[in-house]
């Protein structure tokens, strides 16, 4: 399963903003997201703290703050579906 990471907080009105821009995007592309919550986790919260929102394919940060959904897209093509020609 193609899967996209997103750090967040549940406050965070850029998180709600880019999670809203992004959830087409990934549905249109075949891909799901993972959204993690940063503030549940310390470790999580020690490394991502004010960067949040992130969205990483992998280990790979796609983008920042804002969805950049030409490095969205331009990551995930890396993956075709199984299915496609």
């Amino acid at each position: 399963m193609r899967e996209l990471v997103v750090m967040s907080r549940e406050w965070c009105h850029l998180c709600h903003d880019l999670l809203d821009e992004l959830r087409p995007l990934a549905a249109e592309l075949g891909w799901t997201l993972r959204v993690l919550d940063v503030d549940a986790d310390p470790e999580l919260e020690a490394r991502w703290n004010e960067l949040v929102p992130v969205v990483l394919g992998g280990n790979t940060e796609l983008c920042r703050y804002r969805l950049d959904a030409a490095a969205v897209r331009a990551y995930c093509r890396r993956f075709p579906l199984e299915s496609a020609p």
